[in-house]
Parts: structure tokens; C-alpha cells; sequence
């Protein structure tokens, strides 16, 4: 997994200082509009997490089956308790034979992950996704993006980001565009602190 983890970005691996970063660059608005317009969660859905984190996107889905995957201890533990009763969370990296004891999923995220990983592994992740969606199911995925003439505040926070993949709508598009038929992706820009994601749905 191409990321620096060293210096100053060291301190993010820690679950309670990540959550307040993630707070001070405005998570809680963004993860309610991803909620509502790309992942669109309704109760009863089984939902697989890929890089789950601290999986504080639960606290903006209903009642549905969770399963959260991390290789990170310290936030499968964050998660475990802050969301024991909601999710199942499993520290290791998912794999295809994780994928047989698992149902198939009706959405499957990938958030914040592709711009942690080179293009092998990411279209090794895309195809578990893949494997992992019942037929109609969809993944999502949200990262950091590089734009022609974007907020140079953006683009100073996203190529000091911690991971080292962060690539162009079109390449993100590309890359899903191996595994998947049916890709979407759209760019949003967010006015402070200026930011730049790129969204995308892809379709079993």
C-alpha cells in the first residue's frame, strides 16, 4: 500500500486524532451527502466496508448487515467499540476466500482507499468488489482528485495527502473501467476547506 505514514502523517494513524481531522475538514456534511446521493443505503441492505476505518460512515445509514475490513488495529478497535452492536469488524485484508464466508452484499465501499493503492492492487480490490456484489449491486468510492485549475489550497492538500496514488476523474474512471461495465464518476468541489473528490458508482 503506497502511503507515507512517517513525520508529521503519523499522527492520522491514531483513530482519535484521524476523527478530528476528519471533523475540522467538514466529514460530518460530506458523509451525509455521500449517504444520501451515492450510497443511498436502505434499511436491510448488507453493506460490505473495504478500509473501513473507524467506520463512522455508520453514523449516517439505517439498520442494515455491516461488515467493516481494516488492516489497521487500532481502528477495527475504534470501530468495534463505538459500533460493536451495528457491525461486524475484522482486522485483516479482505481476500476472496474472506468473500466465501461472507453473503453477497448489495453495496460494497471503498472510501478514501484507491488513492492509497497502486493500479494492481486497486484493480485487486475492485475485483473482490466485484465478486463480493449480488447481481445490480454497487460499489462506491470516494478519493481525493487532481483537476485542471482546481483551488490551489485543494491541490496543496491532496498532494500532501498520505497516500501516493491520487489520480485524475478520468484515470479513477479507467482503472474501475477494468473490472466494472458500468462505471459513473463525478468530481465535487468543496468551497472550505477547499477540497477536491472524485465519486464514483460502479454497477454489477
Amino acid at each position: 500500500m503506497a502511503q507515507i505514514t512517517h513525520g508529521i502523517r503519523s499522527i492520522l494513524s491514531h483513530p482519535r486524532i484521524y476523527s478530528l481531522f476528519q471533523s475540522i475538514m467538514g466529514a460530518h456534511q460530506a458523509r451525509h451527502m455521500m449517504a444520501k446521493n451515492y450510497i443511498k443505503p436502505r434499511p436491510g441492505m448488507d453493506v460490505l466496508d473495504i478500509g473501513c476505518g473507524p467506520a463512522e460512515i455508520l453514523d449516517y445509514m439505517p439498520s442494515v448487515g455491516y461488515w467493516g475490513f481494516d488492516i489497521s488495529q487500532s481502528y477495527i478497535e475504534q470501530a468495534t467499540k463505538r459500533y460493536g452492536n451495528r457491525g461486524q469488524f475484522t482486522c485483516k485484508e479482505l481476500t476472496a476466500d474472506d468473500l466465501n464466508q461472507l453473503p453477497k452484499f448489495d453495496i460494497v465501499l471503498a472510501l478514501g482507499l484507491m488513492h492509497h493503492l497502486n493500479d494492481q492492487q486497486a484493480e485487486a480490490v475492485l475485483t473482490l468488489a466485484h465478486l463480493a456484489l449480488k447481481p445490480g449491486g454497487r460499489l462506491v468510492t470516494v478519493d481525493p482528485c487532481l483537476v485542471d485549475g482546481q483551488n490551489p489550497i485543494a491541490r496543496f492538500l491532496i498532494l500532501h495527502d498520505r497516500g501516493q496514488n491520487v489520480r485524475s476523474q478520468d484515470a479513477y474512471v479507467a482503472l474501475a473501467g477494468r473490472v466494472f461495465s458500468k462505471v459513473n464518476g463525478e468530481v465535487r468541489h468543496k468551497a472550505w476547506i477547499p477540497y477536491t473528490h472524485c465519486f464514483m458508482e460502479c454497477t454489477r
